[in-house]
């Protein structure tokens, strides 16, 4: 497996962590008391950290930290968006394809030559 691969895989895994530690509380733990909401929070945004710390230091070797940067946020809308509509039942809106759009703007002057 190539390192872009490796980098993308694992930060796809690590958002998947990240967007549930971050947003599963609203619909699973929204009655629980607050402090309840964050130590779950933070024992899923553990293993986040296990796949993203190794994804950065995977793709900083091949590419530079704005690039870096700009593929997790690339990856970031890709997982939230199923999330948000699937999981978490909200509406899908075309203000999701602007941004993708506005995204695949900061990819083409991040990774262009």
């Amino acid at each position: 497996m190539s390192t872009l691969a490796k980098t993308v895989s694992l930060l796809v895994c690590s958002n998947l962590f990240m967007t549930f530690a971050w947003y599963a509380h609203l619909r699973n733990l929204r009655d629980r008391p607050l402090l309840i909401a964050v130590a779950a929070s933070w024992g899923i945004a553990f293993f986040e950290y296990l796949l993203q710390v190794p994804a950065n230091r995977i793709g900083y070797g091949v590419m530079h930290l704005a690039q870096l940067k700009i593929l997790q946020e690339v990856i970031t809308l890709s997982v939230f968006v199923p999330f948000a509509v699937l999981y978490m039942g909200e509406p899908i809106k075309l203000d999701f394809l602007w941004a993708a759009f506005c995204l695949l703007g900061a990819v083409y002057f991040m990774f262009r030559a």
